[in-house]
């Protein structure tokens, strides 16, 4: 683990804790769940829906054949985690997880533990300082080879004016062609309203929420080959399984590759 010892601050919500207690989990505290208990009720809906679609977008991307990922934004682990379903298909993928919650770090250690043909590392840092993550992740991934790098329920806790499309360039720029990037990204433009109370309730938690609309969320596409079914909400995107059935979501998502 490329990591100290920094302390859990349990007088503040975290995202990553507010969104264990959507999925259902239990490490989490009374200030994370005032926040997530006056959410919408899309927002559980919403948190199930996109760790569905990193399943689904890893398990496709392990059919590629890519065999290593970075995953930023990790939150506290829940089976199946990333590496699970990357090396249940290829055992020898190398996954380097990153976040920037101390209650995160000290789950990892405990439970993303590699297969033995493979490799997982844990990276304690916050994405907003990307030279953080990129160092200690080339300990373990080679970026002369593909590498699939997702962002899943990250960027609209990213303001605009802490330039998240300068982050997520910044991370993609040192990529080779062939990897992947894999984002998600909560809407502003499908429910507005139930939007707006989202943002509001975790804004009294100190938490700034930043919705998108799709046309901006597609933005950080640019200069990207966006792979089919293209820029969709969760439960619509899929490659190589059934089509999904018809479900609302208010979140959008897409995989794209660098040429």
């Amino acid at each position: 683990m490329t990591s100290g010892r920094p302390q859990v601050d349990t007088s503040k919500p975290h995202s990553a804790r507010v969104y264990d207690w959507l999925l259902g989990g239990k490490d989490n505290y009374p200030v994370d769940q005032q926040v997530a208990e006056h959410l919408p009720a899309e927002a559980k809906t919403g948190a199930l829906q996109n760790r569905a679609f990193m399943n689904r977008a890893t398990a496709w991307l392990a059919g590629e054949g890519v065999g290593q990922f970075l995953d930023i934004g990790t939150g506290i682990p829940t089976e199946p985690n990333l590496h699970q379903t990357a090396q249940e298909i290829n055992p020898a993928s190398r996954v380097v997880y990153c976040d920037n919650d101390p209650i995160v770090l000290r789950h990892a250690e405990a439970l993303l533990i590699s297969r033995p043909e493979g490799v997982t590392d844990y990276v304690h840092a916050d994405v907003r300082h990307p030279g953080t993550i990129l160092e200690p992740a080339r300990k373990v991934l080679d970026f002369g080879r593909p590498v699939a790098l997702s962002l899943l329920g990250l960027l609209h806790f990213l303001p605009d004016e802490e330039d998240p499309q300068g982050i997520v360039r910044a991370l993609v720029d040192v990529l080779c062609p062939g990897s992947f990037v894999v984002l998600s990204q909560g809407a502003s433009d499908v429910n507005p309203e139930r939007g707006e109370e989202g943002v509001a309730e975790y804004g009294k938690g100190g938490i700034r929420l930043a919705l998108r609309t799709r046309a901006e969320f597609g933005r950080f596409f640019d200069g990207l080959d966006v792979v089919e079914p293209g820029l969709v909400t969760a439960p619509q995107w899929y490659r190589g399984s059934p089509a999904p059935r018809p479900e609302e979501s208010g979140l959008y998502v897409a995989v794209a590759r660098i040429p």
